[in-house]
């Protein structure tokens, strides 16, 4: 198939530093690619693909200090993609809303992924959505990452849940033996760092932080964080790590705990803990019951006090079979051929141009 990938602008393809929405866009060009389709990228210049990239801007928009206009860098991007519709069988999006209007108007199928919560009233400011485009929103074609996004507009018309997936031997378990509770992500409230620091306390364990600092989040950190790391040495803030550091770093672990409060639509933080066999202790929010099994690639909780009991169960689970299920479920070659199924239900339609003639979940086989 000729199928063009839509990226985010704020940071490169696959991003140089924290990025979660980039990053699942290369894996699935570079999946895409290595099946033996025809991809082209539209991203920031400073991308890497083995597909064709359209470079929309010379560099991630998050390191051009001088831009004020992003927006129109998206314009941009938008009517580049519709000059070059008829190159592609498919365009896939994941730029939230702002194709929708204009590509619903045109005949080539196209598809949006949307990667962040989706709360109506949010999602409406958040997106700065005219009548027309929430009208679009409803009939447009629409994945989610998981059932639990869904859930606040659940009568958009959605086409499939595919799950992110990652390449399964971009992490791998090593033969390292486990010291610490770990946790790996963003430092800010919602993500849990201080609901993790007590678990580890509770639970006799040490505790390894490996985490950004968002200008945003950063009072959080200084505030919050740090007068509790200050005073407990089994606790080490380690930083912001990377993909070569993270398969030591996840599989030393015991667990990597994971108490979010508030509905993440997926969290690749468990399929790489997954990836390296190292359990998941995390909080029953978002779309945590679709990813963990529990009993066998962690334990679901629901407080502070249950997650550190279970920590005396963690020795019931088999590591083998955590990275069985990863490689089962979760791969990058598992999403990509989801999303191919997406694609061709969505080509085999001959009343493409705004005539769905009801859900196009009702066309998905297995939906």
């Amino acid at each position: 198939m000729r199928i063009a990938q839509v990226s985010p602008l704020f940071e490169a393809v696959p991003p140089k530093f924290y990025g979660g929405i980039e990053r699942v866009v290369h894996w699935l060009t570079e999946e895409l690619v290595a099946m033996g389709h025809e991809v082209v990228l539209f991203a920031s210049g400073d991308s890497t693909t083995s597909a064709s990239l359209a470079p929309i801007c010379e560099q991630a928009l998050r390191l051009d200090q001088s831009l004020e206009d992003w927006p129109a860098v998206y314009k941009r991007m938008i009517d580049l993609v519709y000059s070059r519709r008829h190159e592609f069988d498919v365009l896939h999006f994941h730029i939230e809303h702002f194709p929708l209007s204009l590509f619903s108007r045109q005949e080539v199928p196209f598809l949006t992924t949307l990667h962040g919560r989706l709360y109506l009233n949010e999602l409406i400011e958040r997106m700065e959505l005219s009548v027309e485009s929430l009208s679009t929103l409803e009939t447009a074609p629409l994945v989610s990452l998981s059932d639990s996004q869904r859930r606040p507009v659940p009568n958009l018309n959605w086409a499939r849940t595919v799950p992110n997936g990652m390449p399964a031997n971009l992490l791998t378990p090593r033969p390292v033996k486990p010291d610490y509770a770990a946790f790996l992500g963003r430092m800010s409230p919602e993500k849990g760092v201080e609901r993790a620091i007590h678990i580890a306390c509770k639970a006799g364990l040490k505790l390894k932080i490996a985490a950004k600092v968002d200008n945003k989040d950063k009072d959080y950190y200084d505030t919050v964080i740090k007068p509790l790391v200050r005073d407990n040495p089994n606790i080490e803030v380690i930083g912001e790590i990377d993909d070569l550091q993270k398969p030591d770093y996840l599989s030393g672990a015991h667990a990597v705990l994971f108490p979010i409060e508030w509905n993440e639509p997926f969290g690749l933080v468990m399929i790489e803990s997954m990836a390296c066999g190292t359990p998941v202790i995390a909080f029953d929010f978002g779309s945590v019951p679709e990813v963990i099994d529990d009993g066998i690639t962690g334990f679901i909780v629901r407080d502070v006090d249950s997650a550190a009991a279970a920590v005396d169960r963690l020795q019931a689970l088999d590591r083998a079979v955590i990275r069985a299920t990863f490689e089962r479920r979760f791969t990058s070659r598992h999403m990509a051929q989801d999303y191919l199924k997406v694609y061709e239900t969505l080509t085999q339609r001959t009343s493409w141009l705004g005539k769905y003639g009801g859900p196009v979940t009702a066309a998905v086989a297995g939906q």
